[in-house]
């Protein structure tokens, strides 16, 4: 690689770094906590516990919850019903209307005794809601995100390009060597060791993190293309004068799926389920599986299954995207792990600002130099 070209990668490094490092530090700091979020909210006393019952006591069905939920917030509807992932209770969206854009509450109830356990605008505490807000649209909604999208390209291409201009300048040292003969020198050698050693984490929450701001046009691109297919034949029909059972809608999704789980129900009308069915959405019940959903139209009039299919490739990677990026799908012990490599980021981005600071404050030095030595020259001239 010529000396040129270096300096080309080099200027590549240094802009992106600087254009995205400010940004990087809030999402580093605010995504610590985000990793520990249900932890979080339980020590919070957020989120919600069942009634203490007896292990044979049977869960009730979806329809009786459903009119719990329906007689707890009388004259809304609900849009969407979704299971706990740890406990017997099931989450009920409410909302005005079958198509509205977001629920007024969500209401959560014991799947055994029916009792309502809370009641709220999220299943989140109020600070770690706002946090992820903060880490996920910068309180901007979708236009935040698209910027915290190019935001994550600039840090990939600054990856990228350190690794590559990472070759030529150990060539002239052995590897994890670090100088200390001058402050500037001994944290631009450990910058660089560190920055090599996390090349491919940060990449994966680089471009993880990237996938994850398109999760709104991915949503809307599916609905208009895979769902509208699948809704098509039915485009035109009626919608039911009498819906049939939801749990029969959910008994016949899992007959169709053994081995899977139930992840959500969106009601008939909603957007997600069109006028004549009700969308069962299930998942595998490994790690990484359990990440995954499978769309299922159950007909609304008589409950059988009308269609299935596998998401789409830009689909699945969204959905895995999200475990990656956050380090949710191995227990705790990966969540520590991913807390730690999210300081030691910290680490390289202040690293970072450091030496492009002290690199701007020593040319502005030499140029003040540069500066009196001529005024000084000049002086004796005159004399």
């Amino acid at each position: 690689m010529t000396p040129r070209v270096v300096g080309i990668w080099k200027d590549v490094h240094k802009w992106t770094s600087l254009v995205c490092t400010l940004f990087l530090f809030m999402l580093c700091l605010t995504g610590l906590p985000l990793i520990f979020h249900e932890e979080i909210d339980q020590s919070l006393g957020v989120k919600a516990k069942p009634d203490a019952v007896a292990a044979s006591t049977p869960l009730l069905s979806l329809d009786r919850i459903l009119e719990i939920g329906r007689a707890w917030r009388p004259g809304e509807v609900i849009t969407f019903a979704v299971p706990d992932d740890d406990e017997p209770m099931w989450h009920l969206f409410m909302a005005p209307e079958l198509n509205a854009r977001r629920p007024t509450a969500i209401v959560t109830i014991d799947g055994h005794t029916g009792r309502v356990l809370r009641e709220g605008g999220s299943t989140r505490s109020p600070i770690i809601k706002f946090i992820k807000d903060l880490h996920t649209d910068l309180l901007l909604e979708e236009r935040g995100m698209l910027f915290l999208g190019a935001i994550a390209l600039c840090f990939v291409v600054a990856i990228i390009s350190g690794v590559v201009v990472y070759g030529p300048f150990m060539r002239r040292l052995d590897f994890g060597a670090v100088r200390r003969r001058t402050r500037r020198l001994y944290w631009l050698d450990l910058h660089n060791l560190a920055g090599i050693v996390l090349t491919a984490w940060m990449l994966v929450v680089g471009i993880t993190g990237m996938i994850n701001t398109l999760s709104q046009q991915v949503a809307r691109h599916w609905q208009a293309t895979e769902l509208a297919q699948m809704i098509a034949p039915w485009r035109d029909a009626p919608v039911p004068a009498r819906l049939s059972s939801p749990q029969a809608a959910i008994d016949a999704a899992v007959a169709a799926a053994p081995g899977m789980k139930v992840e959500s129900v969106a009601m008939p009308g909603t957007p997600f389920a069109g006028g004549h069915h009700y969308a069962v959405f299930l998942s595998g019940d490994q790690p990484l599986t359990s990440r995954l959903i499978k769309p299922f139209l159950i007909n609304a009039a008589d409950g059988t299954l009308s269609d299935t299919r596998d998401l789409p490739w830009y689909a699945k990677a969204l959905f895995v995207s999200k475990p990656l990026h956050f380090g949710d799908y191995g227990g705790m012990p990966l969540k520590v792990i991913w807390a730690l490599l999210d300081v030691a980021t910290l680490i390289v981005l202040g690293s970072g600002l450091y030496l492009w600071m002290a690199r701007f404050r020593a040319a502005g030095s030499r140029q003040v130099e540069h500066v009196a030595t001529g005024v000084a020259s000049t002086v004796s001239e005159s004399r």
